[in-house]
């Protein structure tokens, strides 16, 4: 029992973890705050549009501005009383795994308006190369589906154009016409988040570097083996 005793009491004490422990936290906050990527899961565009008013896939090739454009409209539905939400699929990937709905706008937005319709009680649009589709929990949309029949679809490029018009039609089919604003372009996407992950890795490494310094300062001491 003595020796058990003098070799728990001869074990090196560990160091303290707290900055190191910190660190991770930092990583793991900085991780929630930066933008959400659409990750190729069951249905992206519903993960996205739990939050958002736009879901707008890299593939489909929209200028920066057009990009700011588009957003900016959907901001101003909102402010005039037409909440409206709009998927863009420009191609089956957008889908993630249901990519049999790819070329069925009408039962894509059907499909996305079930799956938001604990959450978002507006208009929903998806916006497709070969189409619209039109999803409207109340169903006294007549008018919109009409002005949306008179909107021709485009593949990208040009379906940012497509998405723009569609939207300013079902706006003022439903008594809230919008105008496309002149919006400067915001920086390259992703420049933002190249800043804020070299900001996080140098907060990070002068952490590291303070806590081995700490280290060096007050090395791990063993103590004396017990006399006896």
């Amino acid at each position: 029992m003595a020796d058990s005793t003098r070799t728990n009491s001869n074990s090196p004490r560990l160091p303290r973890l707290g900055p190191f422990c910190l660190a991770l936290a930092i990583l793991a906050l900085a991780s929630v705050a930066l933008p959400a990527r659409a990750f190729a899961d069951g249905d992206p565009a519903s993960d996205v549009l739990v939050a958002q008013r736009l879901f707008l896939p890299q593939d489909a090739g929209l200028p920066v501005r057009q990009q700011a454009e588009l957003g900016a409209l959907l901001n101003a539905a909102q402010r005039s009383g037409y909440p409206l939400r709009v998927a863009v699929i420009a191609s089956p990937t957008d889908l993630g795994s249901i990519t049999e709905l790819w070329r069925q706008p009408a039962n894509y937005a059907r499909f996305l308006g079930q799956e938001l319709s604990l959450i978002y009680k507006g208009t929903l649009l998806v916006v497709m190369p070969d189409g619209f589709g039109l999803y409207h929990p109340a169903g006294n949309a007549a008018a919109q589906r009409a002005a949306l029949a008179r909107t021709r679809p485009a593949a990208p490029p040009a379906i940012g154009a497509s998405a723009i018009a569609a939207v300013q039609r079902l706006a003022a089919a439903a008594g809230h016409p919008l105008k496309v604003e002149a919006v400067a372009a915001p920086a390259a996407p992703g420049a933002a988040d190249y800043t804020a992950w070299l900001a996080l890795a140098a907060g990070a490494l002068v952490i590291v570097l303070a806590w081995v310094v700490s280290l060096r300062a007050r090395p791990l001491r063993t103590p004396p083996e017990s006399a006896g």
